[in-house]
């Protein structure tokens, strides 16, 4: 990333500002993902690069008075990008807007040998921070998951991220077919000893729109069942509380001070511009008006809309106090810091009491759900494991 050349400017707001980039190409799709990717035979990847850099003028436009704390390459498979791409992106960031001294870049790899050849050089264009999609160690799984590497290529591909990053994450995914507490708990010793500072480990879940949600609609296979699913996430917790790697949000773990400071940035409900396919942002203007973006969903369509000089939206609409209400409630009580009471009176100017429903928020604190003191209102941890009932109470 260049020298900063926007020194002197003052940030609209105190909040986090962070860039989203999305790539939306894998070489295969996943059976359980539901994200906006894609597969192609060829890619030219110059005018992608070229509509990434025209996105991010476009966005710079409005937005170059704040400092830029965090870039995420997201997908899709980033990992399938070259680093000169990358290295031009970030070039483009430093140039249009304020860097933070300490800005994380991230970039989310597949951990096949191919991909992970590209680690120094992603390095070395820009990147400090590594996150790798392993979601198993075990090769009849990752098999089933769709993967593109096994087990082998996995170890040597978080081998090679320790030698290339200061911080680097991987994912897992559990809650799967025919697995037992005793399995996967076998299983997360082995990441344990893997991982440094973070770990990212999500629930199998079936989305509307996948492979596997046919397959699963057929009965090609099952899902543990609700009382073995919370056994797995219990178990989960218990280990990596132990190992120090606690529960900072509901499935991303970490030790005291390598969180995620990107998606700390979703979740603190700061802003963030998103570019890219599909890619989705929030932002502050300097009126004060919160805007919701999201670019061009299909491939081709952003890409065309960027040759012809356009902004690449799809949808660009003010979020409205309710809205925004809603959104830092989903979003913050997923943390387990939870919501400051500054941060109501930042944003909506009053206490939290005057926001939501006091009726439900009295049952929801008495069933130990929530916890609300003179500093912060936040979900206990069975109140996470059970956010979705939690929120639809609170905001009903």
């Amino acid at each position: 990333m260049p020298e900063n050349r926007n020194t002197g400017h003052r940030p609209i707001e105190e909040r986090p500002f962070a860039v989203y980039v999305h790539w939306p190409f894998c070489r295969s799709k996943c059976p359980y993902c539901d994200f906006n990717s894609h597969v192609r035979e060829r890619i030219d990847e110059q005018a992608w690069q070229d509509g990434l850099l025209a996105a991010l003028d476009h966005q710079a436009a409005r937005t170059q008075s704040r400092t830029v704390s965090s870039v995420f390459f997201g997908g899709g498979t980033p990992s399938l990008m070259s680093a000169r791409t990358v290295g031009a992106v970030l070039d483009r960031i430093g140039a249009r807007w304020t860097i933070d001294p300490k800005i994380e870049v991230s970039l989310e790899a597949n951990p096949t040998s191919v991909e992970a050849a590209k680690f120094a050089d992603y390095r070395a264009a820009g990147v400090n921070r590594l996150s790798m999609g392993v979601q198993s160690l075990r090769d009849p799984d990752l098999k089933f998951l769709g993967r593109p590497h096994d087990v082998s290529e996995a170890k040597a591909a978080i081998a090679l991220a320790k030698r290339s990053f200061d911080r680097f994450s991987f994912d897992m995914i559990y809650a799967r077919p025919q697995q037992t507490v005793a399995d996967w708990t076998a299983e997360l010793d082995e990441a344990l000893d893997l991982a440094v500072h973070h770990l990212s480990l999500y629930q199998l879940t079936i989305e509307q729109g996948t492979a596997f949600h046919t397959a699963y609609g057929r009965g090609d296979f099952a899902l543990p069942d609700d009382e073995l699913a919370g056994d797995l996430y219990e178990a989960t917790q218990e280990r990596l509380q132990k190992r120090g790697l606690p529960a900072y949000e509901i499935s991303n773990h970490a030790r005291p001070g390598e969180e995620s400071r990107h998606n700390l940035v979703y979740w603190r409900y700061g802003d963030y511009v998103g570019v890219g396919p599909g890619a989705h942002g929030r932002v502050t203007l300097g009126n004060g008006e919160k805007l919701a973006t999201r670019q061009h969903k299909a491939p081709e369509t952003w890409l065309t809309a960027m040759q012809k000089g356009e902004d690449g939206m799809a949808e660009e609409v003010p979020v409205t106090s309710a809205e925004q209400l809603d959104e830092m409630l989903m979003m913050g009580l997923r943390l387990k810091e939870g919501i400051p009471r500054a941060r109501f009176r930042r944003d909506f100017g009053q206490e939290p009491e005057a926001l939501v429903d006091g009726d439900n928020l009295a049952v929801l604190i008495e069933g130990g759900f929530l916890t609300l003191d003179e500093t912060r209102l936040a979900a206990t941890e069975e109140g996470r494991q059970r956010l979705n009932a939690v929120l639809a109470k609170l905001v009903a």
